[in-house]
């Protein structure tokens, strides 16, 4: 099924076209924005002019041959602010539907921050305590304070940047009493709401909406463009958002349209939305949010499928909307379920059995856990440099709920889980801190190990355990199945493992459990290797030929035409 979802705001008018998967989740296959400014001299009770309604409807009209084309099922709109003070609202709302079609409900204040703050907290992690969730629009701010998707504080103020800009900002650039008196203004209506939310206490402040996302460029972009996949869960200092207010009040509109990465489009707005955001921020005695690029349209969205088959049912399956966005990507690049699940599982019984030696957390472990999943998802594009192709898509796979440098380094422990290993001149690793690329080596590490512990994709070792000593490891492996080939592999590929853990790595079969093994030597080790495997299956033997191999200290061998790693 899919759904077109338009949010009519004071500003923008925004639509997105959502597929809705058999799990009762969503993937954005289409958005479109046009900036009508409906609220320009229309709030507090006066009429829409006739401009800015002969924009919006024109902006509508496309919008719903957009939807038309996708074959969307349903269209779901909503009109926040601008429409609902205006006294030719309804005559608006009429023409529309006559228009077009669509016949747009009419929100409230308190509705739209609940639709705002579920979209939030579908696409940033908020599992470690209340969430407070911000959106700054044309014509009113929304807070919500809450625990996942359940809000317990709502509050809508008609403090938006098209009405603060047309009360207070008289000159250009902006005089230093009128910036006063708007603080000034902004903390007299605030204050109260403020005060009541920091009694109730939050663990992270979320900001939503292109007003704060264009703050929010300009914050950490440092005089140049920022990407929007940059920005998402980004976390921004009030120090740095202090920083931006200060630049844009003291530049005219002319110096504001030439800040690289600020839209020319929002640039007479900037000023009232760096008071605004500053001024808030201040009051809740938050030291830095984090953006987030989900608001009321994908809460429209998410609300359609909600009341129309209760739940969604990846979120009561995965209700952590890390993992869940995990699967999700997984599953739309096809990957192998049971060998990923396998090769996760191996995976972290090694680091968990090495936590001693490696020193590494449950953060660094969920990181482990998720790029084993995904470590094969680039054969959705091609085998032979799907290492490559994983990391791409890990990077680009619109992961939720993660940080930037967090999918930053699930994608690079994907990318080297074959072939070549870190190096400091390659892209993204370079970058990383040098905890951070210890951290890429270890778990890296691991997966090469684990992948080779279901070699066959026969999920054919039932368990590993690991016997650390002082100077070497050993890793015995209880058959499921016939585990020569594994037993082989694991071995081959321990070398980077060695060189993290400072031992040296024997594998073996369980003495008492042999039954499976097969051919060759129950051990082997860096002086002792096993027999020649047994031919290997057609469909991984260009891995087996061209697969690093340092089980014996021994320098892989070079690779042949078509295989460089650089």
């Amino acid at each position: 099924m899919r759904i077109a979802a338009i949010d009519i705001g004071t500003n923008s008018v925004h639509m997105i076209v959502v597929q809705v998967r058999p799990d009762h989740s969503f993937e954005i296959v289409d958005r479109e924005k046009e900036m009508v400014r409906l609220g320009a001299g229309g709030l507090g009770g006066r009429a829409l002019t006739e401009l800015t309604m002969r924009s919006a409807l024109q902006a509508l009209t496309k919008f719903k041959r957009l939807a038309d084309s996708h074959e969307v099922d349903e269209v779901v709109a909503a009109a926040t602010s601008a429409v609902r003070e205006a006294e030719n609202g309804r005559e608006f709302l009429a023409a529309i539907r006559q228009r077009t079609g669509i016949e747009v409900r009419v929100i409230s204040g308190t509705e739209e921050a609940r639709l705002i703050h579920r979209a939030a907290v579908y696409g940033v992690d908020v599992s470690e305590g209340a969430a407070l969730v911000i959106d700054i629009g044309g014509g009113s701010v929304e807070l919500t304070l809450g625990r996942g998707s359940q809000v317990r504080v709502a509050h809508s103020l008609k403090l938006g940047v098209i009405r603060l800009t047309e009360r207070f900002v008289h000159s250009d650039p902006i005089t230093r009493a009128d910036e006063r008196r708007m603080a000034n203004y902004i903390t007299e209506v605030l204050a109260p709401v403020t005060e009541k939310i920091r009694g109730r206490g939050f663990a992270r402040v979320v900001g939503t909406s292109g007003t704060i996302l264009s703050l929010g460029s300009l914050a950490v972009g440092e005089g140049r463009a920022v990407g929007s996949d940059a920005l998402r869960n980004r976390r921004v200092s009030l120090k740095l958002l202090r920083r931006v207010r200060k630049e844009l009040t003291a530049l005219d509109l002319a110096g504001r349209i030439g800040i690289p990465g600020l839209d020319p489009r929002r640039a007479d707005l900037a000023v009232a939305g760096s008071i605004l955001i500053c001024t808030m921020l201040r009051l809740l005695g938050a030291r830095e949010l984090t953006l987030c690029d989900l608001a009321l349209r994908e809460g429209l969205a998410l609300d359609y499928i909600h009341r129309n088959r209760a739940h969604i049912a990846k979120v009561e399956q995965y209700p952590d909307v890390r993992r869940r966005s995990v699967i999700e990507l997984a599953e739309r690049c096809n990957y192998s379920a049971p060998h990923a699940r396998q090769v996760m599982r191996m995976a972290l019984s090694l680091f968990d059995q090495t936590s001693a030696i490696h020193g590494l957390g449950a953060r660094e472990r969920e990181w482990l856990e998720y790029a084993a999943l995904l470590h094969d998802i680039g054969v959705h594009i091609s085998y032979s440099r799907h290492h490559k192709h994983s990391y791409y898509l890990v990077k680009n796979g619109d992961l939720r709920g993660f940080e930037p440098q967090e999918i930053e380094v699930m994608a690079l422990v994907a990318r080297f889980h074959r072939r070549g290993l870190p190096k400091r001149s390659q892209a993204g690793y370079g970058d990383l801190s040098g905890t951070r690329r210890r951290t890429v080596r270890t778990l890296s590490a691991m997966l090469r190990v684990a992948e080779g512990l279901d070699r066959s994709h026969a999920q054919s070792v039932a368990s590993v355990s690991v016997a650390p000593g002082a100077h070497d490891c050993l890793l015995k492996l209880t058959p499921a199945g016939d585990t020569e080939l594994e037993l082989w592999a694991a071995q081959r590929n321990v070398a980077p493992l060695e060189s993290v853990l400072g031992r040296i790595i024997r594998c073996e079969l369980d003495a008492g459990k042999r039954r499976y093994a097969g051919r060759g030597t129950a051990t082997t080790g860096r002086r002792r290797q096993p027999a020649a495997p047994r031919m290997p299956n057609p469909r991984v033997e260009g891995e087996i030929r061209h697969g690093q191999s340092e089980a014996d200290g021994r320098q892989p061998a070079t690779p042949t035409a078509g295989d460089s790693d650089t």
